[in-house]
């Protein structure tokens, strides 16, 4: 699946100064005309190279064909959510018997969670009091508790999480599964990304496109806009009916077309091309998608309130209606990042949306759609065991949180192929670093491919003189997690 570059017009000219050059100007003579009946232009679907989101077939047969990626962004604690550890109870305030390794942040005693734990499931996988609804699904769950990254600090190990590298520019991971499979909806983006309230650390880098063509970028929206015009910018036209805007694009797609005659291959052209007929086609559909009043009752009140249940709502609606790959970020910077009062913030925060993400969960299940769509959850890192000590500028004198911990922590794989109901891997008898099955995000990275129907190695993009994949020259399938 490699795509090679090709080089441009060396002497490329605006549209403009193409009609005037175009036989002495009859180019210009040409557009007047089409601007009097624009009717005589062309139908879109004639306009238009052929589609790069188009639906395209993997290596071999896939598991999944949606993924639903939901990000707790900031780190959240694996000791007090899905990673028991009776020894810090037992050790609470207590030095560990072992070192401390060593974090962003000085960290000392241990620090026993406060949150109470218990078996669910006939699997008895044991789960936090706080994720007691996502808890309900948990056979479907594979709770990976030896997950592990480079740093710990956000940045780069956002940029691993969701691009493959932590400090180079390169494609994330919605872009590589859209640019490798296309998508089912050619009236929504294959890509989408839900961030309420504004933009997280490393802001659009998460879910950029790089190299790869400008249409496999991630589309975010955020979800605190109930307004469709709020929620998705100039949706609307309240000037021209479809059928007017209809003529004009296509009209406008035709000139791109003879524009882009000249320069085969420029990716960014051609993005731009279908990014046009995309926000047109998108007025029909877009509306539809991301109005949660059309469901039932009974399924709104399954999500619950606020705008996690509706962005995690509105996930299903997307994947329902054939969108690709769907990324939700809890909210804006680092909230999980819970460097003090971690029992007073984390319970907020799981509050927010356990509910919704064990709806999610049945729902996708009775509708038949577990089966093809995979939910991830989870953050960049997880934390430490150890209590974060309070420094200048910091903490604010308390001493109840924990620091960022890459050495060891938790991520939730269910559906699209995963086998359920078991955990993966372990973390130390304190939590502090995976010791057993340990798996790199690279793996993870390698995991998602195969279940979507790609060999890691073969997802390739010919950039720069060289082949580019998602996991650059690393990573291996964890077969274990599949069924």
């Amino acid at each position: 699946m490699n795509h090679h570059q090709h080089k441009p017009s060396e002497f490329p000219l605006n549209r403009r100064e193409w009609l005037a050059r175009s036989g002495m100007g009859l180019g210009t003579l040409g557009l007047a005309g089409l601007i009097a009946n624009p009717a005589q232009a062309a139908p879109a679907e004639s306009i238009l190279p052929t589609s790069p989101m188009t639906g395209k077939s993997p290596h071999f047969a896939p598991r999944a064909k949606h993924v639903i990626h939901i990000f707790l962004n900031g780190g959240c604690s694996h000791v007090d959510t899905f990673d028991p550890k009776p020894m810090l109870t037992k050790y609470h305030g207590k030095e560990l018997p072992t070192q401390n390794l060593r974090t962003e942040r000085k960290t000392g005693a241990a620090f026993g969670s406060p949150f109470k734990f218990q078996k669910y499931g006939e699997s008895g996988i044991e789960v936090s009091e706080l994720f007691q609804h996502t808890a309900k699904s948990i056979d479907d769950i594979a709770v990976v508790r030896s997950m592990h990254a480079n740093v710990p600090n956000h940045e780069p190990s956002l940029l691993l999480m969701n691009c493959g590298d932590q400090n180079l520019v390169r494609p994330s991971m919605g872009s590589w599964v859209t640019y490798g499979l296309g998508t089912e909806n050619q009236n929504l983006p294959g890509f989408i990304v839900m961030c309420p309230g504004g933009y997280p650390i490393c802001e659009s880098i998460n879910w950029r496109s790089a190299f790869l063509p400008g249409i496999y970028q991630g589309t975010h929206i955020d979800p605190n806009h109930t307004d469709i015009e709020k929620l998705i910018e100039n949706i609307k036209n309240h000037t021209q009916s479809t059928d007017e805007q209809r003529k004009q694009i296509d009209l406008l797609q035709q000139l791109n077309k003879l524009h882009l005659t000249d320069r085969q291959g420029d990716d960014r052209l051609e993005a731009r091309i279908h990014s046009y007929e995309l926000a047109y086609r998108m007025q029909m559909q877009a509306t539809d998608a991301f109005d949660i009043e059309r469901e039932p009752k009974h399924i709104r009140e399954a999500y619950g309130e606020g705008v996690q249940a509706r962005q995690i709502l509105i996930a299903r609606r997307l994947v329902e209606r054939g969108v690709r790959y769907v990324q939700l970020w809890h909210g804006a910077g680092q909230p999980w990042d819970s460097h003090d009062d971690i029992e007073k913030n984390h319970r907020r925060l799981a509050g927010q949306c356990d509910q919704a993400i064990g709806a999610l969960l049945t729902d996708l299940k009775e509708r038949g759609m577990l089966e093809e769509t995979l939910v991830m959850v989870g953050g960049e890192f997880g934390r430490t065991p150890t209590v974060e000590l309070p420094q200048a500028g910091a903490n604010a004198g308390k001493i109840n949180g924990r620091d960022h911990n890459h050495y060891g922590f938790t991520m939730l794989l269910a559906g699209g192929g995963i086998k359920g109901g078991q955990t993966y891997g372990a973390t130390d008898e304190f939590g502090f670093q995976a010791v057993e099955n340990k798996v790199h995000i690279h793996d993870l990275h390698a995991t998602v491919l195969k279940l979507l129907g790609f060999d890691h190695e073969q997802l390739t993009y010919r950039y720069a003189g060289r082949d580019f994949r998602l996991t650059d020259v690393h990573g291996h399938v964890v077969d274990d997690l599949i069924a």
